[in-house]
C-alpha cells in the first residue's frame, strides 16, 4: 500500500515537472523559432485544442463524433467574418460584390463588433451541438448511429457553405484579412502575441478539462461511458451530462477554429469537411484516448510529421504517414501516452536483464 502511494506521488511529481517544462518551452519558442515556424507551431496548438475537446467526449464519455470539423469551422467563420469586415472598414466584402449583392446581409452586420463575434465563435457551435445532441441523446441514439449522424451534419454544413457563395465565399472561403483590433496581422510582433494567446488558451482549456474529468461530474461521465443504464438506474440522467459535455466540446472546437483563422488567414469549407473531422479522431487515437495530454501530443506530433514529411518527401509522404498510423495502431493500441506504462515496464525489464547478465559475467570472470 505504502509502495503504491509512493509510486503514485512520484508519478504526479514527474507529470507536474514535465508539464511545467513543456509550458516553459512553448512560451520561450518565439526566442528561437523563425516567424514561419512559430506560425506553424501556433497552428498545431490550435489543432491540439480541438483534439482536447474531442478527447473529452470520446475518451471520457464514449461519444465518438466525426463532425467536430463543423464546430471548428463555425468558430473559424465567426472570427473570419469579423476580420473581413474590419479589413474592409465595414463595407461589402469582395466576394459579395462579385455575387451581385448591393448591401451587407443582416446576419453579417453584428460581426462588425468583436464583442459579438468572439463570443459567437464559441456559442454558435455550442448551440448547434445542443440541438443535435438534444434530438439524438434523448432518443438514445448511440454508437455508430450517432457517428453517422455527425458525418451527415458535416455533409449538410459543407454543402450549405459551398452553395451559398454570396454569403460565405463558396469554395474559396473567406480570406484577405489585414488587421486585428487595428494591429497588422503580418507584423512579427502581432504574430508573437497571437502565438502566446494560443498557448494560454491551450493551457486554460487543458486545465479546465482536467479539473472536469477529475471532479464528480467526470466520474459520472465515466459511469455513463461504461454503464449508461446502470448510471440511469442509480438516479443520474445521462442525457443531461451528454448534452453538457458535447456542447462544451463543440465550444472548445469553436475556440480552436477562431485561433486557427488568426494564424492561417483563411477559412473555407474544406477545413470543416469529413477529412479534417477524421483527422481529429486520428490525433486523439494516436496520442492516447482518455488522457487529455495524449490529445495534445497526438495533434502536434502528427501535424509536425505531416509538415516535415511532405516537405522532405513530396511524392511519398502519404505512404510514410500511413505507415506511422499502422505502426501505432498495431503496436500501441492505447496510443502514445496510453502505452507509456507498458513501454516503461519493458525498458525496466530489459535493464534488469542487462544488469543481471553483466553481474553474472563479472562473477564468472572473477572465478576464472
Amino acid at each position: 500500500m505504502l509502495k503504491s502511494m509512493t509510486l503514485s506521488l512520484q508519478k504526479k511529481a514527474w507529470l507536474s515537472v514535465g508539464s511545467s517544462a513543456a509550458v516553459i518551452l512553448l512560451l520561450s519558442a518565439p526566442l528561437f523559432l523563425s516567424d514561419f515556424n512559430l506560425n506553424l507551431l501556433a497552428k498545431f496548438l490550435a489543432f491540439a485544442i480541438v483534439a482536447i475537446g474531442l478527447d473529452l467526449i470520446w475518451g471520457y464519455t464514449g461519444i465518438l463524433s466525426l463532425g467536430h470539423g463543423v464546430f471548428f469551422g463555425l468558430g473559424a467563420y465567426c472570427m473570419a467574418m469579423y476580420l473581413k469586415l474590419e479589413s474592409t472598414g465595414g463595407k461589402l466584402p469582395d466576394f459579395m460584390n462579385w455575387s451581385g449583392l448591393s448591401q451587407l446581409p443582416a446576419f453579417w452586420k453584428p460581426f462588425q463588433y468583436a464583442a459579438f463575434a468572439i463570443p459567437a465563435g464559441i456559442i454558435v457551435p455550442m448551440v448547434v451541438a445542443l440541438i443535435l445532441g438534444y434530438f439524438t441523446f434523448r432518443n438514445r441514439i448511440r454508437g455508430v448511429y450517432f457517428t453517422i449522424l455527425t458525418q451527415a451534419l458535416v455533409i449538410i454544413t459543407t454543402t450549405l457553405f459551398i452553395g451559398q457563395q454570396k454569403f460565405t465565399g463558396g469554395t474559396n472561403g473567406v480570406t484577405g484579412f489585414k488587421t486585428l483590433f487595428g494591429f497588422a496581422l503580418k507584423e512579427p510582433s502581432t504574430k508573437v502575441v497571437l502565438y502566446l494567446v494560443t498557448v494560454a488558451a491551450l493551457v486554460g482549456v487543458y486545465l479546465v478539462c482536467r479539473y472536469l474529468v477529475r471532479s464528480r461530474t467526470g466520474k459520472v461521465l465515466a459511469a455513463v461511458r461504461d454503464a449508461e443504464n446502470r448510471a440511469r438506474f442509480i438516479g443520474y440522467d445521462p442525457v443531461k451530462y451528454q448534452l453538457f459535455v458535447f456542447s462544451l466540446s463543440a465550444g472548445i472546437a469553436g475556440l480552436a477554429g477562431m485561433l486557427f483563422v488568426l494564424h492561417v488567414g483563411i477559412i473555407s469549407p474544406t477545413s470543416m469537411g469529413i477529412v479534417p473531422s477524421i483527422e481529429i479522431v486520428l490525433w486523439v487515437a494516436l496520442g492516447g484516448r482518455g488522457t487529455l495530454i495524449g490529445a495534445i501530443i497526438g495533434a502536434i506530433a502528427v501535424n509536425a510529421a505531416k509538415s516535415g514529411l511532405s516537405s522532405a518527401f513530396p511524392d511519398m509522404w502519404l505512404f510514410f504517414m500511413g505507415a506511422l498510423f499502422v505502426v501505432v495502431v498495431v503496436f500501441m493500441p492505447k496510443g502514445i501516452v496510453g502505452s507509456l506504462p507498458q513501454i516503461i515496464a519493458w525498458v525496466r525489464y530489459k535493464l534488469r536483464r542487462t544488469n543481471v547478465t553483466t553481474t553474472q559475467n563479472l562473477i564468472e570472470e572473477a572465478k576464472s
